[in-house]
């Protein structure tokens, strides 16, 4: 098992950046697809980034794509989230999440492990 823990976030500005991080312990954090979600108050979880285990083939969503940057160093077991160009729609719950399977996914089922989340929030 792989246990996850987020960190970074919090109350920011409309166009102001953020970066979330997602710490690892457990198991071998190389053999985990690593992937962002997340939830806003009355809307279903949404799929925000999904990095490969090395790191090679991330993904995002189309919310956050070319807004955010998703990157992950196994040495330290961590994952980050560069979001910038923050919107009010943001807002959100952020989780971390993790799974074993091959190939980067984009969907909520795929995942096996899945952090507490962290609010963000973004004010006009």
């Amino acid at each position: 098992q792989v246990q996850l823990l987020e960190s970074g976030g919090g109350l920011v500005q409309a166009g102001d950046s953020l970066r979330l991080s997602c710490a690892a312990s457990g198991r071998i954090f190389g053999a985990y697809t690593m992937g962002w979600f997340r939830q806003a108050p009355g809307k279903e979880r949404e799929f925000v980034a999904a990095i490969s285990k090395d790191g090679g083939r991330p993904v995002y969503g189309d919310s956050v794509k070319g807004r955010s940057i998703i990157s992950r160093e196994n040495a330290k077991n961590t994952v980050n989230l560069q979001m910038n160009s923050l919107k009010p729609e943001d807002t959100a719950v952020y989780y971390c999440a993790a799974n074993t399977a091959i190939g980067v996914w984009t969907t909520q089922s795929a995942y096996d492990y899945w952090g507490p989340g962290i609010q963000v929030t973004v004010s006009s």
